[in-house]
């Protein structure tokens, strides 16, 4: 690195405002990412919260959720007010800590066994070949629209038995709701975000009321689990059923989407890895593993401190933000080796694309098949794929990935 170019890169990790970014982080927050970790990795913020970038730091604080508490309750209250909002982000799983947390998550854990999954594949085989057929007549789709958001939109409602044709708005109620995470959070976010837990809330309470009348199997069935509980002692109030089912269509949605959609965009990026995957299918796997810590769908996490503790030697007050950056942490040199390659031969590979710890993905198993099946069989059918005009991000910090990509479907 020359003089210039470290002045550059300490720049940039000095003037690093989490709530102020320029469209040029949006497009590729990895150099700035670089000049954190390298500059200030214990990045304080102007409003005193604290933003993490090595592997080591962040992977430490998911070790110790007691002194990192997941709980929103105090931190969501000037952000979202009095608000639907306030009240499904501080009710859903991943905002909470034990016991609280303890009992929906065995719930949810308890429909997502190995052999449940694996008895999902046969119909998700048949729903990609089915968007894959549709693409073939067209020769051209949008990844997104067209494919990566069908899957999980339909993977979930079938969690949840959502009837077919009641599962239009999902994505859109989705997208609001959790649009309104962003660090920094316009009118139209807000309104937007607050509009879809209400809608989404009064539909959930119409089919939760369907499914005590017809309970379904709960061996397969998340919804019938969480309404039925473990035993008179693990019930769920009726505010923690209708939120932590918009939850899981919320975690398994959009993340989902973009790891299909980050994934197949990378390949197109790096024809050899794209080759190689195309001579050895079986490689689907570290593949997966590689754009989940390549491209993470889910960029950050947050948690704040319960006592005066410290992180990486700094000393850090009771009561701190910390905002774990996962997608600098999976380019950590310290833990990859050239963390800028894309390799679908990467092994060992311990990213922390779905978290760590207590508060690990519930649904990894299952996002890990959707995204085998969906990159896999698409390289497969259309070898020579290639974007064909210009991509549009999604816009988000906290979760990377494109609203569109227009293909070019070559056989």
């Amino acid at each position: 690195m020359t003089p210039a170019t470290a002045s550059d890169a300490s720049s940039l990790a000095r003037d690093f405002d989490l709530r102020h970014l320029s469209p040029a982080f949006y497009a590729d927050p990895y150099p700035i990412y670089r000049a954190l970790r390298t500059y200030e990795p214990i990045r304080r913020m102007p409003d005193g919260s604290l933003f993490l970038t090595r592997f080591r730091d962040v992977q430490a604080v998911y070790r110790d959720p007691k002194t990192f508490s997941s709980d929103k309750t105090v931190e969501f209250r000037p952000k979202y007010g009095d608000s639907p909002l306030y009240a499904h982000h501080t009710t859903s799983l991943v905002f909470n800590d034990p016991p609280r947390h303890t009992r929906v998550r065995k719930l949810i854990a308890g429909a997502l066994t190995a052999r449940a999954i694996a008895a999902m594949e046969p119909a998700l085989i048949r729903l990609v070949d089915g968007l894959l057929d549709a693409a073939a007549q067209r020769g051209r789709i949008d990844l997104i629209g067209e494919f990566a958001s069908a899957i999980p939109v339909e993977v979930i409602g079938n969690l949840l038995d959502v009837p077919h044709d009641e599962r239009a708005p999902l994505r859109d109620w989705s997208l609001a709701i959790l649009g309104a995470l962003e660090p920094s959070l316009t009118d139209a976010q807000f309104e937007r975000g607050n509009r879809a837990v209400s809608e989404f809330v009064d539909y959930l309470r119409g089919l939760v009321a369907r499914r005590r009348r017809e309970p379904g199997d709960p061996q397969h069935d998340v919804l019938t689990r969480l309404v039925q509980g473990e035993g008179p002692d693990e019930q769920l109030s009726e505010a923690e059923l209708l939120q932590n089912c918009i939850f899981i269509l919320n975690a398994g949605h959009e993340t989902t989407t973009n790891l299909i959609g980050n994934g197949l965009v990378t390949l197109s990026q790096w024809p050899d890895e794209r080759a190689a995957l195309l001579r050895e299918p079986e490689l689907i796997g570290t593949a997966v593993e590689e754009c989940l810590r390549f491209e993470s769908s889910n960029q950050l996490g947050n948690r704040m401190t319960t006592v005066d503790t410290e992180i990486g030697g700094v000393a850090v007050a009771c009561g701190t933000p910390v905002t774990l950056c996962i997608g600098a942490a999976n380019r950590d040199p310290e833990q990859f080796a050239e963390p800028d390659r894309f390799d679908i031969r990467r092994d060992p590979n311990r990213h922390l694309a779905f978290g760590f710890g207590i508060h690990q993905c519930a649904g990894l198993s299952l996002a890990r098949l959707e995204a085998r099946i969906a990159i896999g069989r698409f390289v497969q059918r259309f070898p020579a794929y290639r974007v064909d005009g210009e991509p549009t991000r999604g816009g988000r910090v906290r979760f990377r990935g494109f609203a569109s990509v227009p293909l070019l479907l070559e056989p």
